[in-house]
């Protein structure tokens, strides 16, 4: 299909803090080493990932991440024909957009310019979820996924859970389908320095990393440590839900049992201090906090939310009434607070399962190692269609 050198552009939101952004800041570096020439294309200014100085960086627009629904959907030809236009001043052969709306945009650019390069997007969320709260929003993403994934080239699913969601529910072709998982780098992990400083030693100290929205689901685990006066539970993240939560701790009277972090680009140095890493998310793609999480050797609390958790905990026999423990750590039902208890109780109590967890979350996240994942990603996007 293509006669020169490729040139890849990868098209994100922004490079804010998030598994995707992630992604991109290890993707750009790699195909930079392989020879290949990459492009980074933003729609806002926001960068909190080091990335290569010399890696071109382009704005279809500045725009603010409290923007109006009804104006993004407005926007989003508008944004689509600078897309395009880029695209073809560029002379871009591959073309990778990862999340939603900026996978809207490249798919739409195709009709803005002569298609002379191949459209891949990443999806990276259970869509049917994301989308299934019944309100404006999720009808018209169901309906724009329905109608526009199966016009791009290529889509790459982080978990074998988010693509039988769009095979089943938005009737995508699997041969369009390809599933590569998150990519941890666990070297660079490795060599970060703990920092303790924030821990009590009499405390059970958790952890948990997340944008702070209703999906994330951080009050879930507010409400769960009500009950255990030793636990100590520690929330790095920030969105739009950070005064409610605030406000939730407030009312709770656990503002001395509860700390807020913000955001911050190296949770490591703090995640290898805890005690247990705890996640309350409604719905995921392939949540890489999880990995990043075992990668730091901490035993996992989690919601068995789809997708993602019980691929990465290797969950034989899904339960939707008590908790389902497994070699790495606990999973309990989504939105089951009596449940996650249970499950906190539970690490509480048995410290020699946690022991063993520290040992075979090590084991298990090297099915995860950087490199490999990287060079599938670059075939998959490369690959003739």
């Amino acid at each position: 299909m293509f006669n020169t050198p490729p040139k890849i552009a990868i098209l994100i939101y922004s490079l804010a803090g998030g598994g995707a952004e992630r992604v991109v800041s290890y993707l750009l570096p790699y195909i930079q080493k392989q020879g290949i020439e990459v492009h980074l294309v933003l729609m806002n200014s926001i960068i909190s990932y080091d990335i290569p100085k010399d890696i071109p960086i382009h704005y279809i627009e500045k725009s603010e991440g409290d923007e109006n629904g009804v104006l993004k959907l407005i926007k989003l030809p508008f944004l689509a024909y600078k897309y395009a236009r880029l695209l073809k001043k560029l002379k871009i052969t591959h073309s990778f957009a990862l999340l939603t709306r900026p996978s809207y945009i490249n798919i739409l650019s195709q009709y803005f310019t002569k298609k002379t390069y191949k459209i891949s997007i990443s999806e990276r969320s259970y869509p049917s979820m994301q989308y299934g709260y019944k309100n404006l929003q999720s009808k018209i993403n169901n309906i724009l996924i329905k109608y526009l994934y199966p016009k791009a080239d290529q889509i790459i699913c982080n978990s074998k859970g988010n693509a039988n969601d769009l095979i089943k529910n938005y009737k995508i072709p699997p041969s369009k389908i390809e599933v590569v998982y998150n990519p941890i780098d666990i070297e660079k992990i490795n060599k970060v320095a703990l920092d303790s400083s924030i821990f009590q030693k009499d405390t059970f100290n958790i952890i948990t990393v997340g944008r702070m929205d209703a999906g994330k689901n951080q009050e879930l685990l507010i409400n769960a440590i009500e009950d255990f006066p030793s636990v100590h539970l520690f929330i790095l993240g920030d969105g739009p839900l950070k005064a409610h939560l605030h406000s939730s701790v407030e009312n709770k009277n656990l503002t001395d049992r509860v700390s807020f972090l913000g955001f911050d680009n190296n949770p490591f140095k703090f995640l290898k201090g805890a005690d247990l890493f705890i996640f309350g998310s409604n719905h995921e793609g392939f949540p890489n906090v999880l990995l990043e999480a075992m990668c730091c050797g901490l035993p996992i609390l989690t919601t068995n939310c789809k997708s993602g958790p019980d691929e990465i905990m290797e969950l034989e026999h899904p339960k939707t009434d008590d908790v389902m423990i497994t070699d790495y750590g606990i999973l309990t039902p989504v939105g089951n607070v009596d449940l996650l208890k249970k499950g906190l109780s539970y690490c509480l109590e048995h410290p020699a399962f946690l022991d063993n967890c520290r040992i075979r979350v090590k084991e298990r996240i090297q099915n995860f190692e950087r490199e490999p994942i990287l060079e599938s990603y670059v075939n998959y996007i490369l690959k003739q269609k």
